[in-house]
């Protein structure tokens, strides 16, 4: 199986928001894969899925995912390898989301070791990992080892070519945190700080694609929580508009 090819497939069901034609296309490719025996491409699909169970809420069938994944790795013999680094990363963010912080840090720290000895020091794939693991560890409230990794994530982010949307998700993760070490109100003006920069992010990025329109959907919440209503409409509006081609 041509794994550009799943990948393609499955972008034009998510660049639309179609997460129930995405979900029956993955389940038949790994359908297929199990089928022909390639392992690799299994690995991919279920990396894929259960990155989609995380997003639509289906903790049964995202650890199911994950549980496979990582079974793969280990048969197929690359659990040091970089692309087992990113399924890592991946399992580790399905277990924060359903609430398993603790597990989440061991994989992600497994994922660091491997990308911060194989990759550049700007790769973006850490600068999605330093993202990731503060999440974490603000749910851990180790609060000061997350505000370093956030500005790590921010700085990798920045210098790459369409990082700007996901270096804004991050500064809204990093209000968050500054939130929930602080407490609203003593951290309102570093949480304005993050919003400003994370909305002129937003704002300087040119290519409105899928990926755009879900960066915007996924910031607008945080936006409408600390009060800035009308932005928050705005890019909820204009993330319905790119999915729907309008």
């Amino acid at each position: 199986m041509n794994p550009q090819n799943i990948l393609v497939e499955l972008d034009s069901y998510l660049h639309k928001n179609d997460y129930t034609s995405a979900r029956e296309y993955l389940t038949k490719a790994l359908k297929r894969a199990d089928a022909l025996g390639d392992n690799r491409a299994r690995v991919l699909i279920l990396n894929e899925q259960m990155g989609l169970y995380r997003k639509i809420g289906d903790r049964e069938n995202a650890l199911e995912s994950v549980n496979r994944a990582l079974s793969e790795i280990e048969v197929m013999g690359v659990a040091e390898q970089v692309g087992s680094a990113t399924t890592y990363l991946n399992c580790a963010t399905v277990y924060k989301a359903f609430g398993n912080p603790e597990i989440a840090l061991t994989l992600y720290r497994r994922a660091q070791a491997i990308y911060e000895k194989a990759l550049p020091s700007t790769d973006n794939r850490l600068g999605g990992l330093y993202n990731n693991m503060a999440l974490a560890l603000v749910d851990l409230k180790k609060f000061n080892e997350a505000f370093v990794l956030y500005e790590k994530a921010i700085s990798i982010m920045l210098c790459n070519e369409n990082g700007a949307p996901e270096a804004a998700i991050t500064y809204l993760n990093k209000a968050n945190a500054l939130e929930a070490q602080m407490g609203l109100e003593n951290a309102c003006e570093e949480i304005d700080e993050c919003l400003n920069k994370a909305e002129a992010l937003l704002e300087s990025h040119v290519n409105r694609d899928g990926n755009y329109a879900f960066v915007c959907e996924k910031c607008a919440p945080t936006f409408l929580y600390y009060g800035r209503f009308s932005y928050s409409e705005e890019i909820a509006e204009r993330s319905r508009r790119i999915y729907e081609g309008s």
